[in-house]
């Protein structure tokens, strides 16, 4: 399916209403899954961290992908993803950009695709996915303040953004746009093969095309911790300087080190009990 069918998406914020997603979907996400072939190719964009600025200035924004798109100017371009979502109009102001790139869009999907990164794999003219891989889809999440009055016209803001989410997926799926509705009420997971079935992507992907990095890495189960807790912590309130201390602590050095006297299992566990914490917040 070409993606100039599929409808351009409309974007606006409101002040004091600030987009999100729900925690449980960092659990499913292993930020180690990338693309086995080099990442650092002049046609590739790379989507493989939150979606829009986090609290210490990290992630995926329309800004930096409008800048690689028009790095890459009119050639055409490989998009990989490895995504948990974050800020949904972020990725539907991606989703526009990719949609508008007036070459060939191939999204590969290496790891899962989820929230508002599912809008932004819609984008391609072919959506690949990985047979361990997955889409999940729900009801915009956001974060907002007010009384009774205030939230209810809040909900009421919220309900075209869901709409133009199915739009988006009815067109690319050419499902139901009520049955669709549904499946993002009640948050639906998309697994590789069921993907390419109904239309959210067009074939699997090779098992050769993507690798996990740090796979069987006790460093690497260390830093997939640590980068939940990062998140998690920014959503919690807590500052990075104060993050990275209670992270050193834990470790009994500095940041970013490996203990020399602790097991990295143990480390890990340590951090993830930490994030049971920041959860419950």
């Amino acid at each position: 399916m070409t993606k100039r069918n599929l409808p351009r998406a409309d974007v606006s914020v409101r002040p004091g209403v600030k987009s999100d997603l729900p925690t449980r979907v960092f659990d499913r996400w292993n930020p180690d899954i990338r693309a086995a072939a080099d990442e650092d190719a002049d046609n590739t964009i790379s989507i493989l961290d939150v979606i829009g600025q986090d609290f210490w200035g990290e992630g995926v924004t329309a800004k930096r992908i409008s800048a690689a798109l028009r790095r890459i100017g009119q050639q055409d371009v490989v998009v990989n993803i490895n995504s948990p979502g974050g800020d949904y109009f972020e990725g539907l102001a991606i989703y526009n950009a990719l949609r508008e790139h007036p070459a060939k869009v191939t999204v590969k999907v290496l790891g899962i695709a989820a929230s508002a990164a599912s809008v932004i794999a819609m984008a391609g003219d072919e959506v690949q996915i990985a047979r361990a891989g997955f889409m999940m889809i729900h009801n915009t999440w956001v974060m907002s303040v007010g009384d009774r009055h205030a939230l209810r016209d809040v909900a009421d803001w919220l309900e075209p953004f869901d709409q133009a989410a199915v739009d988006v997926y009815s067109a690319r799926t050419g499902l139901d746009a009520g049955d669709l509705a549904k499946m993002l009420d009640r948050e639906t997971w998309i697994s590789g093969s069921t993907a390419v079935e109904e239309g959210f992507a067009d074939r699997l992907l090779d098992s050769d095309d993507v690798k996990d990095g740090a796979k069987n890495s006790a460093i690497g189960e260390n830093l997939r911790a640590e980068r939940k807790f990062d998140i998690l912590a920014a959503k919690a309130g807590i500052s990075r300087s104060e993050s990275r201390e209670l992270l050193a602590a834990l470790k009994g050095g500095m940041p970013g080190a490996a203990p020399t006297d602790t097991p990295g299992a143990v480390v890990t566990q340590g951090i993830e009990d930490l994030l049971t914490k920041l959860k419950s917040l």
